[in-house]
């Protein structure tokens, strides 16, 4: 059995001893999947239509700490629940894990039935219908990267993270060889994932020692989205059945690579054209191609917050390790915030190159598409490209430097809260504000190790 499933089908496979346990997940704010596992009968009968979760997942931190301060759930409130709605067009076959399907919901208010605005994947829809109400379908790709080490996550929290051994020794970046020997979890996983309906294009050896990356085919904005979350949860999941452990930090370690995750983007007329495409164009690149990156470009800064949701991912920024530190764009540069591929193609997109792996894809792709709709409605002028090492370049657009200068231009930028909603943006604010308060509280290793005998 393969790839995804209707309740008939379901049913078939429980009545033939297939599948018996069916994941019922909503993502959190981390871009997490959280929920509950039905026994298929109890699904089949009732859990299909809907089922219920404490609201304050949408309010908590990596840790699942209730933080204070949210307007739309807090110990006041009594933190009551919200409707997880099965989206069935997402009910698939989970070939890691022993007689299982999965299904992603849509959370909506207990009372009213409404979609919760700060949702994620809600976030992303209203970008999506925008999209199509301008007569467009927003597809994109993300490119996931990730760490693959040697120890057992049992193992670091038994013993501490201090001798994390990553599965390769050297740089890996396209090596064959060396990703030969990763075959048992990088096979897996592609072989997994296509079993899942994820139609995975491959897998490589990126550019760091244990580093890897896994791509998947170009699709419409929301499935993108679906599928990079299931991705995460795949990778983790066959990784611990393997004794192994990932990580998906934007920076594990100060002198390695960070792990990005790009967003490859276009948009489509409803009939299939290629929006952005234009023969004639010394780039390949249409009139509305070059408005909708104008206003990615414009709002970049604005909406850093929803690619670097965290302290730590503002530490992948650095000078000659590919990820970028301007924002601004060029053709084919990968030293560039936004880079153009697929040049004088159909297959013409806006890469961005900002995003880490520890992004939210719901979030980041409904920010950037926001943000490109705005260039074409207000039918913005494209800068000049620009060329050679952006590292160097001066008095260019620069990517924020920390979380909390990325918290205040989200908080200040007045088009944000009209693009995506005043209590979106709020929400996501404060998440950065306690973040930064927690880290800003807490004495670190490097700390420690300075200034113990020296201070």
């Amino acid at each position: 059995m393969r790839g995804l499933l209707t309740l008939e089908t379901l049913a078939k496979a429980f009545e033939a001893g297939e599948i018996d346990t069916v994941v019922v997940a909503a993502v959190d704010m981390q871009g997490r999947l959280m929920g509950k596992r039905f026994h298929a009968a109890h699904f089949l009968e009732h859990g299909w239509e809907e089922t219920h979760c404490c609201n304050y997942l949408l309010t908590v931190d990596m840790e699942m700490t209730t933080v204070p301060g949210y307007a739309t759930a807090s110990w006041a409130q009594g933190y009551g629940d919200y409707v997880m709605k099965p989206d069935l067009a997402t009910l698939r076959v989970v070939p890691w894990l022993d007689g299982t399907a999965l299904v992603l919901c849509d959370l909506l208010d207990h009372a009213t039935h409404k979609p919760v605005p700060q949702s994620p994947r809600a976030i992303l829809k209203r970008q999506i219908e925008r999209a199509k109400a301008m007569g467009f379908d927003a597809m994109m790709a993300t490119e996931l990267e990730f760490y693959v080490f040697e120890n057992s996550y049992e193992a670091l929290r038994d013993k501490g993270t201090r001798d994390l051994q990553p599965i390769s020794s050297y740089n890996e970046d396209y090596h064959i060889f060396q990703t030969s020997k990763e075959e048992p979890l990088m096979r897996a996983l592609r072989n997994g994932l296509y079993g899942a309906g994820i139609e995975v294009e491959c897998t490589k050896g990126e550019a760091d020692a244990g580093q890897a990356e896994v791509n998947v085919r170009y699709s419409d904005a929301l499935t993108t989205a679906d599928q990079h979350s299931l991705i995460k949860t795949a990778t983790k999941e066959i990784a611990h059945a393997q004794a192994k452990s990932v990580t998906f930090m934007a920076k594990y370690d100060s002198d390695k690579a960070g792990s990005s995750s790009h967003v490859h983007q276009s948009l489509w007329g409803a009939d299939g054209s290629a929006a952005f495409a234009d023969a004639d164009d010394a780039h390949g690149m249409s009139a509305l191609m070059k408005q909708f990156l104008a206003g990615q470009l414009a709002h970049a800064r604005e909406i850093t917050l929803f690619l670097a949701p965290y302290v730590n991912s503002y530490k992948r920024f650095t000078v000659g390790l590919f990820a970028p530190t301007k924002a601004v764009w060029s053709p084919d540069n990968r030293t560039a915030g936004f880079r153009v591929c697929g040049e004088k193609t159909k297959g013409v997109r806006v890469e961005c190159r900002i995003g880490g792996a520890d992004l939210n894809p719901y979030t980041a792709c409904a920010a950037l598409l926001a943000a490109g709709l705005d260039g074409i409605e207000q039918n913005l002028e494209l800068e000049p490209a620009l060329s050679g090492d952006m590292y160097g370049a001066k008095d260019v657009r620069e990517i924020p430097k920390t979380l909390r200068e990325a918290a205040d231009l989200a908080e200040n930028s007045d088009w944000l809260r009209g693009a995506l909603g005043a209590e979106v943006v709020e929400h996501y604010v404060h998440a950065a504000r306690w973040e930064i308060a927690e880290t800003d509280r807490v004495v670190t290793d490097w700390e420690l190790k300075r200034g113990l005998e020296r201070a």
